[in-house]
C-alpha cells in the first residue's frame, strides 16, 4: 500500500470509530433526557403531595383552634382565592 492509501485507511478507521462513539453518546444522551424527565415528573408529584399535606395540616390546626392570627388570615386568603376560582368556573359553565 502506498502512504496515501494508508492515510486514507487510517482516516476511514478513525471516522468509523468517531461515528460509533457519536451513536453511543446519542443513546446515552437520550437515556439521560428520559431520566431527567422522569425525575422532573416525580418532583412535580412530590410538590403536589407536599402542598396537599400542608393544606391538611392547616385545616386540622384550624379545626383544633391551634392557628395563630397570622395563619388564620393566610388560610382565609387561600379559601377566598379558591372560592373565587370556583365561582369563575361556575360562571364559565353557565355561559
Amino acid at each position: 500500500m502506498s502512504s496515501g492509501e494508508e492515510q486514507i485507511k487510517r482516516i476511514y478507521d478513525k471516522l468509523q470509530q468517531l461515528l460509533k462513539q457519536h451513536a453511543s453518546l446519542q443513546k446515552e444522551n437520550q437515556l439521560l433526557r428520559e431520566e431527567l424527565e422522569t425525575a422532573q415528573k416525580q418532583v412535580t408529584q412530590y410538590q403536589g403531595t407536599a402542598e396537599a399535606l400542608k393544606q391538611q395540616v392547616s385545616i386540622l390546626q384550624l379545626g383544633n383552634g391551634q392557628m395563630n392570627e397570622e395563619d388564620k388570615k393566610e388560610f382565609e386568603k387561600k379559601l377566598t382565592t379558591y372560592i373565587k376560582e370556583i365561582d369563575r368556573c361556575i360562571a364559565m359553565l353557565s355561559e
